[in-house]
């Protein structure tokens, strides 16, 4: 771990400054712990900047963000599903900023800026899909799902865990795919249909899939770079992409409207989106694949050409309105059932 510090701060684009000049900086942070944590440190070590970090999962940092937007606390929000993202530059919460970085970037990245009117900038993307135990599947001597439909299986009753749409971008993207692949009548009996195999929704997207490395659950529907991660650690956690398609994140940064410390955010912004920055996910076992074009990509990364993905539409369903009608009518459909 001191090699990889050592190693990304000597690479980054950012010159050390003296800590007592550098200042302070307020990012609530919507990614893994393990990689907040390790910007945190190769931040604050590169520039001697005072890093204070908030984790978060993508749908409390907007609440959080909304219920502070007449004196904003937060400078930069980093990582978590874009849809939020996009909801917060709807709302005016976050800052318009055109980065001379953004040549550098996929074009799914850029597209997210332009999409949000350059309040927002993708960093990451990563694909949907489920994770399974492989211990607990031989044990019950079923099969790994392939497809959407094969998750209705009556054997996995009480054996798949996801999150709450309401709390986590993760299940929305989850809610949000399934009504762009089958149509919204189709997905909301779907969604009913799955209800019965749920055994929990949890509040963060990435508690199911540790759940699941950890036997607590034998199937997750969640991004399926969370999984190398687990695996890596010595957990039996397999992922898979569903063959009858998928959606994916794209992964976001924004500047907060009214920060308090913003010339400290924008240099933090643009260090984010350079190639070694980017590159911390997988010093962390987090494996999105960054959104700057010179970044290396690790070997864990999914591979995104082996992926049916549907043809999401990040501007429709980011969109505030279309996120509480979702959201309202499976809590309304779906969550209130029993199971």
């Amino acid at each position: 771990m001191k090699k990889t510090l050592f190693a990304l701060a000597a690479v980054a684009t950012l010159g050390s400054a003296q800590a007592q000049d550098a200042g302070q900086i307020n990012i609530i942070c919507s990614v893994q712990a393990e990689w907040c944590n390790l910007i945190q440190t190769v931040y604050a070590r590169t520039t001697g900047v005072k890093v204070n970090m908030s984790l978060k999962g993508s749908g409390e940092a907007l609440a959080q963000l909304i219920a502070e937007k007449a004196n904003p606390k937060t400078d930069i929000w980093f990582g978590g599903t874009g849809d939020p993202h996009l909801q917060a530059a709807e709302q005016d919460l976050t800052l318009e900023y055109k980065s001379p970085s953004l040549p550098q970037l996929h074009a799914w990245a850029q597209q997210q800026a332009a999409q949000s009117k350059y309040k927002t900038v993708g960093i990451y993307s990563g694909p949907l899909g489920f994770g399974y135990n492989t211990e607990l599947l031989a044990k019950k001597k079923l099969k790994a799902p392939q497809t959407w439909n094969d998750l209705l299986n009556p054997a996995f009753k009480g054996e798949i865990q996801v999150a709450n749409p309401a709390s986590s971008g993760t299940a929305y993207t989850m809610v949000a795919t399934l009504v762009q692949l089958m149509g919204e009548d189709k997905a909301f009996d779907y969604m009913k249909k799955l209800h019965a195999n749920i055994s929990q929704y949890t509040r963060s997207g990435t508690g199911p899939i540790k759940a699941a490395a950890r036997g607590e659950t034998t199937i997750s529907i969640s991004f399926v770079h969370d999984g190398p991660g687990e695996k890596l650690q010595g957990f039996p956690i397999e992922t898979i992409t569903p063959s009858d398609g998928t959606g994916a994140e794209i992964g976001s940064m924004s500047l907060i409207k009214g920060a308090r410390n913003l010339e400290a955010a924008k240099k933090f912004y643009e260090w984010a989106l350079t190639g070694p920055a980017q590159e911390i996910g997988a010093a962390a076992k987090q494996f999105q694949l960054p959104s700057n074009k010179t970044a290396k990509v690790d070997p864990n990364v999914p591979d995104f050409k082996k992926i049916k993905f549907i043809n999401y539409d990040y501007a429709k369903y980011g969109a505030s309105a279309e996120r509480r009608r979702l959201i309202a009518k499976w809590e309304k459909e779906v969550n209130s059932l029993p199971r």
